[in-house]
């Protein structure tokens, strides 16, 4: 499958020093000639997004004559506020800034692939996969933090006698929900991205638009599912009642 226009032009420009980057770390790229990969440029473009949409809300900045973009950006943090307030409860103002760039930036790369010429990066199994990895680190962490090394009694059980069952057990539900996280993403975004494309190319005009709206909603429920586990996850690991 072609790149995309931007992938081709980061490739363009930067191919000969990443693939020497690369090599340097003992990593053979599998298109030396393109080692930027469609999913990395998305990737970049939604950084630069959620970066300009940032500058323009602090530009505008204005408490008498708010502009759209504040409007935009004060319903975000007071959503952000109200779930983490109503989840994880006391304490939940540690972890907005980690939640609110959750949540934006899968948000973002889910609505990518309903520009023409360009993708979700979602759609990939790598990105899904690496925010899934980080909540699982940032959420343990957080956890040891709050709890010590209460936090991790909570995986020997109530009493010393279980502690050979239990241990695996949990050890086994706290990657699966890294795989949850990682497949629900990238299953409904890829299977989005796939149903899209395919209509639009048998139908150009009229049908493809109602997927369009579809992929939209899925889009957002899906940013909202992986924004609403990590909160989830993050409660159960700073709660004091292990």
């Amino acid at each position: 499958m072609p790149q995309t226009l931007i992938a081709q032009s980061l490739n363009h420009v930067f191919a000969a020093p990443t693939t020497a980057l690369l090599r340097s770390l003992h990593i053979e790229p599998v298109h030396p000639a393109a080692p930027i990969t469609d999913t990395f440029a998305m990737e970049l473009l939604v950084f630069g997004v959620l970066i300009a949409f940032f500058l323009l809300v602090r530009a505008t900045l204005s408490v008498e004559k708010p502009a759209p973009a504040q409007h935009l950006a004060e319903m975000v943090h007071e959503f952000v506020n109200e779930q983490g307030e109503s989840i994880i409860g006391h304490g939940y103002e540690r972890f907005t800034s980690y939640l609110t760039t959750l949540f934006l930036f899968i948000l973002v790369a889910n609505l990518m692939g309903l520009v023409p010429g360009l993708k979700s990066p979602t759609a990939d199994v790598v990105m899904p996969l690496g925010f899934a990895l980080v909540t699982f680190i940032y959420y343990h962490f957080h956890g040891i933090r709050s709890n010590g090394a209460g936090y991790i009694k909570q995986f020997l059980g109530p009493v010393w006698w279980l502690y050979p069952l239990m241990l695996p057990i949990e050890i086994i539900s706290h990657f699966a929900r890294v795989l949850s996280l990682t497949v629900r993403l990238y299953a409904n975004m890829f299977a989005g991205d796939l149903v899209t494309l395919a209509f639009f190319s048998l139908v150009p005009v009229g049908i493809p638009l109602v997927f369009m709206g579809l992929h939209f909603g899925v889009a957002i429920v899906q940013a909202y599912v992986f924004f609403l586990l990590a909160s989830i996850y993050l409660s159960l690991a700073v709660a004091h009642d292990h």
